[in-house]
């Protein structure tokens, strides 16, 4: 039902918004949004650090994953094709004597990171400790 003001003769509408009650509701969450906002606590996310190793490996293994998902295992400047079921034998015969050794899986830019990790989980699942991505930096 709209206003009506009864200033003159007859009764006529008032065609303008009353901002009083807009004004209080502002306000009053305002007020609950500034004592809220000091107890919200900072979600803290735990990212990883990346640290010098206190002992270097003896022997590096690398896995080179190609472009057509094919593997090479390089061992002391050796390179053999090897391929995915063999993998962890390869690599673990390669580590007898020295469990030290690290392995590092190096892949090209246009495989799958699918394959990547497939590689890594078969190494791992094979009790290898140390493994490792390759990287390249930037120029």
């Amino acid at each position: 039902m709209p206003a009506v003001s009864s200033r003159g003769r007859g009764r006529r509408t008032i065609n303008e918004i009353n901002m009083v009650p807009f004004i209080d509701v502002m306000l009053v969450l305002l007020i609950i949004f500034m004592v809220t906002a000091p107890m919200i606590t900072p979600s803290v996310i735990d990212l990883p650090s990346v640290g010098k190793a206190a002992k270097q490996p003896d022997q590096v293994i690398q896995i080179v994953v190609q472009k057509d998902g094919s593997l090479e295992m390089v061992n002391d400047a050796k390179t053999s094709k090897i391929n995915f079921d063999s993998l962890a034998n390869s690599v673990q015969l390669a580590q007898t004597g020295q469990t030290s050794s690290a392995v590092v899986i190096s892949a090209d830019r246009n495989v799958k990171y699918e394959m990547v990790v497939k590689v890594m989980d078969t190494l791992q699942r094979a009790g290898i400790q140390r493994v490792g991505l390759l990287v390249q930096l930037a120029p």
